[in-house]
C-alpha cells in the first residue's frame, strides 16, 4: 500500500483499512507460529502498512482538532 492511497481516504475508511491489515497480520503470525509461512516478508510489510494507516489516522485526527 502506498501513502498516495491512503492521502484520499476518509478517517473512517482509514479506520476500515487499519482493522483489515490488523486481521491479515493476525493471520499472518498465526501461519509464522505454525510454520505455515513461507514468505516472511508479508509480516514485515503488513507492519509498514499498519504504521503507515495509524500516521494517516493521526494527521487526520490533528486537523480536525484545528
Amino acid at each position: 500500500m502506498k501513502s498516495i492511497e491512503l492521502k484520499d481516504k476518509q478517517l473512517s475508511e482509514l479506520n476500515v483499512e487499519l482493522i483489515s491489515l490488523l486481521r491479515a497480520q493476525f493471520g499472518l503470525r498465526m501461519q509464522l507460529a505454525t510454520q505455515q509461512l513461507s514468505n516472511t516478508k508479508k509480516l514485515k510489510m503488513i507492519k509498514r502498512d499498519i504504521a503507515r494507516v495509524k500516521t494517516f489516522i493521526t494527521q487526520r485526527q490533528n486537523n480536525y482538532e484545528k
